[in-house]
């Protein structure tokens, strides 16, 4: 690991990730250090906010700004990058208007405060959090809607995709789960209420769409992510209490109204493949991303990053005056459940900031052994994410490969070298955007990922910035 002795970070580095790209464009990666490998084939797409205001107008919080879908494309050693907004009604209505027109979840209201907001329950769907190929669609994914269908070569913006099943009112994920051994896609969408109603769906490599399971829970449900197991789909339900009141009345948004109870326990929510539900009490704790999920016996092994609790956005508040002493570390765990015994057990893994926890396509629901995320440069010190992490959890040792000062990390994404079911796990490599202060533009580092510490395999250098963004994914197809 590398010992860093000076500030891993400025915070005017930091800022100049949040800054709008103003720009969709289509161009050659021509400025590459190292090479791209020729084995590296297929189209890596990201999704994130690419625009965090409106006629200088800023939204409250960075999870509010507008979708922006990247492809980078790899074929013979060379790369290609597009980059287009996700036209939604709401954003081309506030483009016309020059003004906020919604109210988002996070941190975003209209001006004129409560008055202006009151009573008014319509949330935009920014279309901002992840991005899928599957069926032969690619979709962008937000959980407060439908996805949006996009055009896989050029990226426009096709329409609301209802898989000709769903409401047009219906939550979707953002965090599908592909099991590599039969090539479905599995989905679920949260309807929240006095009571919860979680749908589990299959999407077959065909494109066809079919709900597998309906089931009801108590209470108000915030699942952002979910695990599934040859036999389980694997939720964590947040001890949240939402404080409805401020948010009809037009004071706050619905983030701004949740509260994590410290008293609660958490849940685990196992639903099997016939619907059935069973709920097991966990410590409290709040999670945004679990990592994978396997069955192993009568267990079922769940590694999660969990926070000691939520971090809400203040009214009022700026998400650019962030201190980060004050922002809840997220750690990565390790559950160990019997659901014959109705029990759960919980270890640490790693006792760093991380977030963003991937494994290599092939395990997903399958036992795995080693993990990536993105983390923190130095251990002690609250930062932001500047380094990717590998973690064995066979021996629990963990290797950094760190871009401080001046490189701010997003999600790892890890890509196969060979695809056979004998090839090791970790043959392959991670693909991760950084954001580079000193230059003010964003690279795509391809990391070997048996050597994450290791010199980079290629650095492509694109010819602008691209917002701090969220989660991504790659296919084999090169679009």
């Amino acid at each position: 690991m590398v010992q860093m002795t000076s500030p891993t970070f400025s915070r005017q580095d930091w800022l100049k990730g949040y800054e709008t790209l103003k720009t969709e464009q289509a161009y050659w990666v021509d400025e590459v250090e190292g090479s791209i490998p020729s084995e590296l084939e297929g189209t890596l797409f990201r999704n994130g906010p690419g625009q965090f205001d409106i006629n200088g107008e800023e939204y409250g919080h960075p999870f509010d700004g507008d979708g922006m879908i990247c492809a980078i494309a790899f074929k013979d050693g060379k790369a290609h990058f597009t980059n287009q907004f996700v036209q939604t009604p709401e954003l081309l209505a506030e483009q016309k208007a020059g003004k906020i027109l919604y109210r988002s979840v996070f941190g975003t209201q209209r001006s004129g405060g409560w008055l202006n907001n009151i009573f008014d329950v319509r949330i935009k769907n920014p279309a901002n959090t992840s991005v899928v190929y599957h069926g032969g669609k690619l979709l962008s994914l937000c959980e407060v809607g439908l996805p949006y269908s996009l055009d896989s070569q050029n990226l426009q913006t096709l329409g609301v995709e209802d898989f000709g099943i769903l409401p047009k009112d219906q939550p979707f994920t953002a965090h599908p789960r592909r099991d590599d051994r039969t090539g479905d896609l599995w989905c679920f969408g949260v309807k929240t209420g006095l009571q919860s109603t979680i749908s589990i769906y299959r999407f077959t490599e065909q494109g066809k769409l079919s709900t597998e399971s309906e089931v009801k829970v108590a209470g108000f449900c915030f699942l952002h992510d979910f695990v599934v197991t040859p036999n389980y789909r694997i939720f964590i339900q947040n001890p949240f209490k939402f404080k409805s009141v401020p948010f009809l009345l037009g004071f706050a948004t619905a983030g701004a109204c949740l509260e994590l109870d410290p008293h609660k326990p958490s849940q685990i929510l196992l639903v099997d493949r016939q619907g059935n539900l069973q709920t097991l009490d966990t410590e409290s704790c709040f999670i945004f991303h679990h990592c994978n999920a396997y069955e192993e016996g009568d267990e079922i092994i769940l590694d999660s990053v969990c926070y000691p609790d939520y971090l809400k956005a203040e009214p009022n508040s700026s998400f650019r005056d962030v201190d980060f002493s004050e922002i809840p570390c997220g750690h990565l765990y390790r559950f160990t459940i019997n659901p014959k015994l109705g029990t759960v057990t919980r270890r640490l893994v790693l006792e760093r900031s991380c977030e963003f926890p991937v494994v290599a396509p092939r395990c997903v629901g399958q036992k795995h052994r080693y993990t990536y995320l993105a983390t923190i440069a130095k251990e002690s010190e609250p930062a932001p994410f500047q380094a990717i992490a590998k973690v064995d959890l066979e021996t629990g040792k963990h290797e950094i490969h760190n871009f401080a000062p001046r490189g701010f990390v997003g999600e790892p994404i890890f890509v196969p070298r060979d695809r056979r079911a004998d090839s090791a796990e970790d043959d392959g490599w991670v693909l991760t955007l950084v954001f580079d202060g000193e230059r003010n533009r964003s690279d795509l580092v391809v990391l070997d990922a048996q050597n994450i510490a290791g010199k980079p395999v290629a650095i492509l250098h694109l010819k602008h910035h691209v917002p701090y963004g969220f989660h991504g994914s790659f296919t084999p197809n090169v679009f």
